[in-house]
Parts: structure tokens; C-alpha cells; sequence
């Protein structure tokens, strides 16, 4: 497995194409000014439409099984574990679109995993009617897990467009641009049902915008011909503690936004006896808020620091999650919705501030190690463009871990309560190694040779 670096040991080969850019330095405030600023948004735009199909792709069947009533034949465990399956194709297929930048270009890996998005779509158009085995609905649900990746390759594309002091809010409007698919597509399916419409309707419907995306795609974005394959870098970042702690820590974040994602519906249907069309009603309001939010976590990140960012956030969510778990053993459905929402924006603020915290952390690791400039630059892209994959991989595991707690806690309790508690102690663990990891103050040194391991303090991953 091979993964992407920005910093090249000699010069690239020319491409071939008009679509290829031979040299990109996004950290040349001249460069940036002048061409760089205005080539990067545009690509952003562009990755930014392509993603958000995507992302309504993957989560095409958290609304899909609000369809699915009796006639069906599925209990909501049934509904639990496909939603389950789908997340973890989605989050697998992370790591190899990672890589896939550097092997077909940005510009054309995105036409090409637009295009693959008909697959998922036109074989649920196919198969969605009663009747159908289970085993097959689980197989075509498989299939559009590959929406989830769109997400691992867009990040990897635009990290290598933009400058460090950019960096969160680029990434934060990327992802939170793409993360919105998920509200998009909710609110699509609650006036598809509210219509009285079926499910082939909706899947209709996005089978043209994803050749909308793939053509607009190929029309106005660009490929780094500087971003190449670096086996050495995969390797480096693998072993790099930070990258599996970062994943640890995304899990915290980002699964809980694609997991709250696809459950949301099925626990106001199973715990709260809500219809298809009034769960329809509320499940769009938290991903799209959480969405909307995420741009912000990544500025909040710039400006105060992503660790501090981080920290607070998982105070707000541990603390969001224990009046869950009061509302729904009360089944208090007004209080339950109202903090359901507000978990759903701190995990979209969360999702900012952590991934803004990844290039930081290893650039800061290259400072300390004596590198300054481009060079201390590079090495950050270097590692942190190789670690997203990894990252936004075992982040989205987290998704397929809040689905199967769900259906455990309905199959075990007859509710989501059990999982709440789960959730709760999950996010203080969270908070309890951000802390430890980024924020903590090392103890007091006083012997001379720990002045040399004062030149990469702990203290200084506060400012990623």
C-alpha cells in the first residue's frame, strides 16, 4: 500500500494534459496570491459537489429503510445490521481512495469515483420492492458503502491544495460541504414520502446528479502532477502513535455524526413509535446542522488551537449524552430530538477541529525535529496527507460501532438507553487522552539532558 506526499525527492514527470499542474508551493505567499489561491478554490468547489453525492449515496440507506415498512418481512434488527454493513464498507474503502489521488490524479479519481457511484444506485433501483431476500438487500446495501470513500480521496486531494494556515477551513468547507449530502438526501426522501412517492423515485433522482458531478468533475478540476505515491511515508505514518490516537479521536466525531446519521430515523420509528414521514420530519435537522457547523470547528481550530477546540467539544458531548440518556427513559420524545440535535453540532464541530489537528501535529513534530520552512512544510504533507486515510477510516468504524450498541440495546433493553450509556463513556474516554496526549503539561524538567527534549514540548500540540 502506497500513500501520497506533496514533497517529491526530485522533480516529477511531465503529464501529458491540460488538466495536470506541473508546479504547485501553496505556502509561497507570492505563489498563493497571485494563481494558487484562486486554482485551489475552484477545485474545492468542484471536490466539494462531487463528495456531497457521495456522501448521500452512503447513507442512501438510512432513509431507504424508512420505506420498508411490513410488507418487508425486516425487524428493526435487520434494519440495524444493514445500516451496520453499509457504514463498514464506507469505511474501509476509505483507505484505498486515499491513495487512489496519487495514482490517477485528483481530477480524475473524482470523475472516476462519481461514476462508480451509479453502480449502489441503479441495483437499489432495481432490487427495492417486497419480496426481496434480505441477503440481497444486505448486498446491494454493500454497494453503496463505496460513497464513503469519496470522502478519504476529496480530503487527500485538497490537503495538497491548500497552505497550513488555510488548511482548517479548507478542510472543514470540504467536509462539511460533503457531509451535508446527508440532510440533502433526507430531506429529498421526506418529500418523496410525503408525496406518496416511492423509493425507486428517489433513487431516480440522483442517478443525473451523479453525472452532473462526474461531467462538472472533469470540466474545472485539476490534477497535482507534485503529488505522487510514497510508500515510506504509509509506512511512516503507520507507525506514527499520533495517527492511531487521531483515529481514536475521530471516532469520537466523525462516527458519532455518521452513525447518529443512520440510526436517528429507526430510533424515533422503534423507541418513540414515530411514522416513516414524521421521523422523516426530524432526522434532517441534526446532520444538517451538523454540517453547517463543521467549516467552523476547522476556523475555530486556526484561531484557538484544534487540541483546546477538541477538549471542549467532547465536554458538550459527553454532557449532551447523559440528558439522552434521561429523555429516553423518560421518553420525553420533545427533550430526546431537541439534544439529539445539539450532539449532532458537536459532532460536526468536532469533526473540524480534529482533522485541523492532524496536519498541525506533524508539522509541529517536524519543527521539533530541527526542520523549519518549506522543508518542516513538506514533511507535515508529507505525513499528514498519508495518515487522512488511515484516520478517516477507523473514524467512520465508529458508525458501524453506534449501530450495532443500537441493536444490541433494542435487542437487550427494548431501547437506545443502553447504548447511551455506552456513548457517554466512550466520549470521556475521548476527552480524557485529549487532554493527556495534547494538552497536558509535561512535568518539570531540571536535569540538562532533558533540555534537549524540551525542543518538541508537549505543550506545543496545543496550538495544532
Amino acid at each position: 500500500m502506497t500513500a501520497p506526499s506533496t514533497a517529491p525527492a526530485s522533480p516529477p514527470p511531465v503529464k501529458k494534459g491540460s488538466h495536470w499542474i506541473e508546479e504547485w508551493d501553496p505556502e509561497n505567499e507570492a505563489f498563493w496570491n497571485e494563481k494558487g489561491e484562486k486554482i485551489a478554490r475552484r477545485n474545492l468547489l468542484f471536490s466539494v459537489l462531487s463528495e456531497h453525492i457521495g456522501f448521500s449515496i452512503w447513507t442512501l440507506w438510512s432513509v431507504l429503510v424508512l420505506f420498508m415498512g411490513p410488507e418487508y418481512g425486516l425487524t428493526p434488527a435487520d434494519k440495524f445490521l444493514l445500516t451496520s454493513m453499509v457504514t463498514l464498507v464506507g469505511a474501509v474503502v476509505r483507505v484505498p481512495y486515499t491513495f487512489a489521488v496519487a495514482i490517477f490524479g485528483g481530477r480524475n479519481w473524482t470523475i472516476i469515483s462519481a461514476g462508480l457511484l451509479l453502480i449502489p444506485t441503479t441495483a437499489a433501483f432495481t432490487v427495492m420492492e417486497p419480496g426481496t431476500s434480505f441477503g440481497t438487500f444486505l448486498l446491494v446495501g454493500l454497494l453503496a458503502g463505496i460513497g464513503g470513500g469519496n470522502f478519504a480521496s476529496s480530503m487527500t486531494n485538497i490537503n495538497a491544495f491548500f497552505p497550513l494556515r488555510k488548511k482548517g477551513w479548507a478542510l472543514g468547507l470540504n467536509a462539511g460541504g460533503g457531509n451535508i449530502g446527508v440532510p440533502v438526501l433526507q430531506l429529498i426522501g421526506l418529500a418523496v414520502i410525503g408525496a406518496s412517492g416511492g423509493p425507486r423515485v428517489l433513487l431516480g433522482i440522483y442517478i443525473p446528479l451523479i453525472l452532473v458531478a462526474a461531467t462538472l468533475a472533469a470540466l474545472y478540476m485539476d490534477n497535482l502532477a507534485s503529488v505522487k505515491n510514497d510508500t515510506g511515508a504509509a509506512v511512516d505514518a503507520a507507525k506514527d502513535g499520533h495517527t492511531w490516537i487521531m483515529s481514536f479521536l475521530y471516532v469520537g466525531t466523525f462516527g458519532s455524526f455518521i452513525g447518529y446519521s443512520f440510526a436517528f430515523g429507526q430510533v424515533l420509528t422503534n423507541q418513540f413509535g414515530r411514522t416513516p414521514l414524521q421521523a422523516a420530519y426530524l432526522t434532517f435537522i441534526g446532520p444538517l446542522l451538523g454540517s453547517l457547523i463543521r467549516p467552523v470547528g476547522g476556523w475555530l481550530a486556526d484561531r484557538y488551537g484544534g487540541a483546546r477546540i477538541t477538549l471542549y467539544n467532547y465536554v458538550g458531548m459527553a454532557a449532551a449524552t447523559a440528558v439522552l440518556v434521561f429523555a429516553s427513559m423518560r421518553k420525553s420524545l420533545p427533550l430526546f430530538v431537541c439534544v439529539f440535535v445539539v450532539l449532532f453540532v458537536l459532532s460536526g464541530l468536532g469533526n473540524g477541529s480534529t482533522y485541523k489537528m492532524i496536519p498541525g501535529i506533524f508539522q509541529a513534530k517536524a519543527v521539533a525535529q530541527g526542520l523549519t520552512g518549506e522543508d518542516a512544510a513538506a514533511h507535515g504533507r508529507r505525513l499528514s496527507g498519508a495518515s487522512m486515510g488511515l484516520i478517516g477510516a477507523v473514524g467512520a468504524l465508529g458508525g458501524v460501532g453506534i449501530n450495532l450498541a443500537f441493536r444490541q440495546s433494542f435487542l437487550s433493553y427494548g431501547s437506545g438507553t443502553g447504548a447511551f450509556v455506552a456513548f457517554l463513556a466512550f466520549y470521556a474516554a475521548c476527552f480524557a487522552v485529549t487532554w493527556a496526549v495534547y494538552l497536558r503539561r509535561p512535568a518539570g524538567r531540571t536535569t540538562a539532558g532533558s533540555a534537549a527534549s524540551e525542543a518538541k514540548p508537549q505543550l506545543s500540540y496545543a496550538e495544532v
